[in-house]
């Protein structure tokens, strides 16, 4: 016969008595984080990776301390079914703690083990909070401290959130390169210092857009591979006190097992346990992707610019009706958000410096912050690039009839003149067009310094965009 669900349960701990809500899985540990750290806002439910890995890393101990036999057969197959539950998502509900919080994640370590206890516990035919069965201490947490899951099941969330943050970044790779490719017909002119500089084509710029973030594949698959590095068997300090000597192997490999990464002991757990060094590398790639990116949403602003008064030379998707007060306008509304959640980035990063050197002695209690910084950073990148893809850059079009009339209007065309006609008479060229509001290509005419011919041969698009030798006796 099931049980009757009392509206309330009494739960102790050191401090003393609470009452826990009868169907609530957490407990009073739980309950007692809800209550101190109501902070950001922003709950360890909002990031369902990361209970997963704190369910695997419960399930790889328990099994490992059953191999030892410390946990009975009985036991070991009802947390199994109980953590694999949770890392399913089937309670992501049951973690409604801030992600910023005092303790080092003491309050996240318990809510992971008051779950998991409890839906033991009910898997058992037990009720809630019946701990004498199964207890959060000393079966969920058994041979673990905070201070080895804590970070351990930062590690592998964050090795599985950089998976999906690669696809999303190769997707708008992609999306560039196609724009790059259609794009790469459209004979415009090239700016130094927003000033014309020489020619080139809209499809070598989205190219570029697309090279340059490319690179950063790469920069994330390297630096969360220092992530594959746990200490697990550390416990509180690192000198793995409470724990088994044959524990840490096999925990390690129960947990490489269940996650399908390849995980491997720290050399050093007391070294191991208070360093936060590979977050702070990974958080240095975020922001560079965010550098990268923000620049180019700034271009792409400002190419679309206009459209009567500024460069217009491509157009963004418009979004949404741009001001209350302007009949017509549309605004670069997606490079603009895109734009913000790069500085977050920034700041998230500076916020991760700060916490990783705030570590002191055997233990970075500052870890939470930090993980709610990296966790926002990549959440954030991941929908601004999918964002910026879907909403702006596969309907972007040009402008080709306005950016070759500015080519061929622009004194920066002179420039590839130089080999013909030398850096001298180029100057002057360059300071007459400019005087007399004339065109270079007339100038040139004009004073009969080029024939026609050779003169469109040396100004086509196809010979101003790439290398190209020009013979000396060419020279005039």
């Amino acid at each position: 016969m099931p049980h009757r669900m009392e509206r309330f349960r009494t739960e102790s701990d050191l401090i003393g008595e609470k009452q826990v809500p009868g169907n609530a899985y957490y407990g009073i540990q739980t309950l007692r984080a809800m209550e101190n750290f109501d902070i950001s806002g922003v709950k360890v439910s909002a990031f369902p990776k990361y209970i997963e890995s704190l369910a695997l890393v419960k399930l790889a101990a328990a099994k490992a301390n059953h191999e030892l036999g410390d946990i009975s057969d009985e036991m070991i197959k009802a947390i199994e079914r109980a953590a694999e539950d949770v890392s399913a998502g089937l309670f992501n509900d049951q973690f409604p703690i801030d992600l910023i919080q005092g303790g080092a994640g003491t309050s996240t370590n318990m809510n992971i083990n008051e779950v998991i206890a409890n839906r033991t516990l009910e898997i058992l035919g037990k009720k809630k909070g019946e701990y004498e069965f199964c207890h959060p201490n000393d079966h969920i947490n058994m041979s673990q401290s905070t201070n080895d899951v804590f970070p351990t099941a930062i590690k592998i969330a964050l090795i599985k959130m950089n998976v999906d943050l690669e696809e999303a970044l190769a997707q708008l790779v992609e999306a560039f390169r196609k724009k790059g490719e259609e794009f790469s017909h459209v004979i415009k002119m090239g700016r130094t210092q927003l000033q014309d500089a020489v020619p080139m084509t809209v499809g070598q710029e989205f190219e570029a857009f697309a090279a340059t973030l490319s690179e950063e594949t790469a920069r994330l698959e390297q630096n969360a591979a220092l992530f594959e590095e746990i200490n697990m068997g550390a416990t509180a300090i690192g000198t793995g006190i409470n724990t088994d000597p044959n524990y840490t192997d096999k925990v390690v490999k129960h947990l490489s097992d269940l996650t399908g990464i390849k995980l491997k002991r720290a050399k050093n757990f007391i070294e191991a346990t208070p360093d936060t060094g590979a977050f702070v590398m990974y958080s240095s790639v975020l922001k560079r992707l965010a550098v990268k990116l923000s620049k180019i949403c700034n271009d792409l602003r400002l190419l679309s610019s206009g459209p009567r008064t500024g460069l217009n030379e491509i157009n963004l998707p418009p979004m949404q009706p741009g001001s209350s007060i302007m009949p017509g306008k549309v605004n670069p509304v997606i490079p603009e958000v895109v734009n913000q959640v790069c500085f977050v980035v920034f700041g998230n990063d500076t916020t991760i410096t700060f916490a990783a050197e705030a570590g002191q002695l055997q233990l970075n209690v500052m870890e939470p912050v930090l993980v709610r910084s990296l966790f926002e950073s990549m959440d954030m990148l991941q929908k601004a690039m999918d964002t910026l893809r879907e909403l702006c850059i596969d309907g972007i079009t040009v402008n080709e009839e306005h950016c070759k009339a500015m080519v061929l209007n622009s004194i920066g065309i002179v420039t590839a003149l130089n080999p013909v006609l030398g850096y001298k008479v180029c100057s002057a060229l360059a300071k007459e067009a400019l005087r007399e509001n004339r065109s270079v290509y007339d100038l040139v005419l004009e004073k009969k310094l080029l024939e026609k011919e050779d003169l469109d041969d040396i100004l086509s698009p196809e010979n101003m965009v790439q290398p190209r030798r020009f013979k000396q006796n060419n020279k005039k």
